[in-house]
């Protein structure tokens, strides 16, 4: 071979080596693209309650899906394309406890290639949803697939299960002392009637009348209450919103419902009064079904707990807040407002889903009066709050929050503590403030009672 020739040669062959090692340079990121879109499966959570059940399927980037219901028995089964089968899917079955209200089991395989099948099995017939959220806060983008029961449990059933407690009354001299006479008389031996009914009406004489009765309870402060009174709370967060987060790592969705669930055993200790909470597990409750909730069971009051956080840890003390239809209070109250109608973005809302019964209330002219009542019983609430912690404000704020627009039913939202304040968010982790916190909101419900007894209402809340 001339000289010539053999430079062509090599001359060639490094073209050749460089090209290769250009396309390897191009084509290895792509690659590399394309197997991180095919592990995108980073997380699957599961919220189960007796509402609905919900699982999340976290991924790195948008992935194509299909879905489809199974009977005999019945299934939810959901075909993810361009994913590949990894660790976090082969888990799912440990998701699942043996006593979610409404799945079964969980499981994922290969279904072909590039496409995993996903089945759950359900407990009963269901109503799934199937939607998708796009990245927010600390999440990627999630396929949530929420299971609702055909025959979803009744909040006025609940409330008719549990004993109902008698109309509150005010102690009788007439009966205690009745009562008194009868358990120490030796058994076999009873008055005659006419002594005893002469003497009841002797002694009925001094009682005082009914008005009067009424008349020194409000001038001792105490609520007067004739009828069975419902009281709605509202532990804020929940489920994938997990609220505000303390530099200790405590969650705002957490305190939330330690402090609501103090007060609801309080309230029913009370006579005359119950409770019901929007959530008494964690899992994610949409701000309007929260409002739906409190109307559909004719709430006397609605009374939403949260756990502030700001932007500064040194921000404290706790505040009292209602809605307002003409503007925020105060710059702080708008910012508050607007994270915490925030939560349904992070909680996770089909968006599909239309109500317009919400709509339409938000315009009743009874939105006015409502909001002054919450006005007194929120001044009632902080005027006791203020005895176990610093008030963050002196008076009640203002601001356009979505959970405190029921239209027929006071509402107020307590800012129990800054949770972004280390100090306080020791506090809001500590058995006995917590137990301090609920009895104030229950001291200042009881005071507003006392001033604005609640109007006449059938003795069971009815559905309209």
């Amino acid at each position: 071979m001339s000289d010539g020739a053999e430079e062509r040669l090599v001359a060639r062959r490094r073209l050749i080596k460089f090209t290769g090692a250009s396309l390897l340079l191009t084509v290895s990121p792509l690659s590399q693209a394309a197997a991180g879109r095919a592990a995108g499966i980073v997380a699957v959570r599961v919220w189960p309650a007796a509402d609905y059940t919900r699982v999340t399927i976290e991924h790195s980037t948008p992935l194509k899906y299909t879905h489809f219901l199974v009977k005999d028995p019945d299934r939810l089964v959901v075909d993810l394309e361009g994913v590949e089968f990894n660790g976090v899917l082969d888990g799912l079955a440990s998701k699942v406890a043996a006593d979610d209200p409404n799945i079964r089991l969980l499981r994922a395989g290969r279904h072909k290639p590039g496409v995993v099948r996903v089945v759950m099995e359900l407990k009963g017939e269901a109503n799934p949803q199937v939607f998708e959220l796009t990245p927010v806060g600390g999440y990627g983008h999630r396929l949530v697939l929420d299971v609702y029961p055909s025959n979803p449990p009744d909040p006025l059933l609940s409330l008719l299960d549990r004993k109902e407690p008698s109309p509150a009354t005010v102690e009788s001299r007439t009966e205690s002392r009745t009562e008194s006479r009868t358990a120490s008389r030796p058994e076999g031996r009873s008055e005659p009637r006419s002594e005893s009914v002469a003497e009841n009406r002797r002694e009925a004489k001094s009682e005082p009348a009914p008005a009067e009765q009424k008349a020194a309870s409000r001038s001792q402060g105490r609520a007067v209450v004739d009828r069975l009174v419902t009281i709605t709370l509202d532990p804020g967060h929940g489920g994938e919103d997990p609220g505000a987060i303390g530099s200790g790592g405590s969650y705002e969705k957490n305190v939330t419902l330690a402090v609501a669930r103090r007060l609801k055993a309080k309230i029913e200790a009370e006579p005359n009064m119950r409770a019901v909470l929007t959530r008494d597990a964690d899992y994610f409750v949409p701000l309007q079904a929260r409002v739906q909730k409190a109307r559909r069971i004719q709430s006397d009051l609605f009374v939403s707990i949260h756990a502030d956080a700001f932007v500064r840890p040194d921000a404290n003390g706790s505040s009292v807040f209602v809605l307002s239809e003409s503007g925020a209070s105060s710059s702080a109250a708008r910012y508050l407002a607007q994270k915490e109608n925030a939560a349904d973005l992070i909680g996770g809302v089909n968006i599909d889903v239309k109500d317009p019964v919400l709509a339409r209330t938000l315009l009743d002219l009874s939105q006015t009066a409502t909001i002054n009542d919450s006005l007194k019983l929120g001044k009632a609430v902080l005027g006791e709050i203020g005895g176990i912690n610093r008030l963050h404000k002196a008076n009640v704020e203002q601001a356009g929050f979505a959970v405190l627009k029921a239209p027929d039913i006071p509402s107020i939202l307590i800012e129990t503590a800054f949770i972004s304040n280390p100090e306080e968010e020791k506090k809001l982790n500590d058995d006995a403030y917590q137990d301090r916190m609920a009895e104030a909101i229950l001291s200042g419900i009881r005071k507003y009672f006392a001033k604005n007894p609640p109007l006449a209402k059938s003795r069971l809340a009815r559905l309209d």
